[in-house]
């Protein structure tokens, strides 16, 4: 437990060894998971008033799905599509290194506080698309940066449409 959070430390910090190290340790899914949930859960306790209702739990699921197709998306346009050529990666370094760059959603729960809510929101956004840009970065062995940047709005526009023609269909 006590490796469990020095790395949400670290990965708050936007330490780039930490997702090196995840992405190595191929028992870290289960953290990378709990991770994703304790974010979603921090960010839906700040949107509700008065008590756990269902859409805490199903924002979580959501979550959980969205981080499993967002981390292939990921890896497909990465690992596939724009690899550099001392990239080798698999999904699972991808989907170990992105649900630990989720630890700055848990600042979100600040905004249970009604003037909080906004910033904290904000912040925790912009801190978690620093971290994934370093996550992927990391996973991929990339030297650039900028194709991290690039690899990562790419696969966020990708998933972007898929959950709209998601949302298309289902209502």
């Amino acid at each position: 437990m006590k490796i469990f959070w020095n790395r949400i430390v670290r990965v708050l910090r936007l330490e780039k060894q930490v997702f090196e190290e995840v992405e190595a340790d191929q028992t870290a899914l289960p953290q990378a998971l709990g991770l994703v949930i304790l974010a979603s859960f921090a960010s839906g306790i700040a949107t509700i008033s008065g008590g756990l209702d269902a859409s805490l739990f199903s924002g979580t699921l959501g979550s959980l799905i969205g981080w499993f197709v967002m981390s292939y998306i990921i890896y497909f346009v990465g690992a596939r599509i724009l690899p550099e050529p001392q990239t080798k990666a698999d999904y699972g370094q991808l989907l170990r290194t992105i649900g630990f760059a989720t630890a700055p959603g848990l600042i979100a729960v600040f905004g249970i506080i009604p003037f909080l809510y906004t910033i904290s929101a904000l912040v925790a956004s912009v801190w978690m698309l620093i971290a994934i840009v370093i996550a992927v970065r990391q996973a991929l062995d990339y030297t650039s940066t900028g194709r991290a940047i690039i690899v990562s709005v790419i696969g966020w526009i990708i998933y972007a449409l898929l959950a709209w023609v998601f949302r298309v269909i289902v209502h």
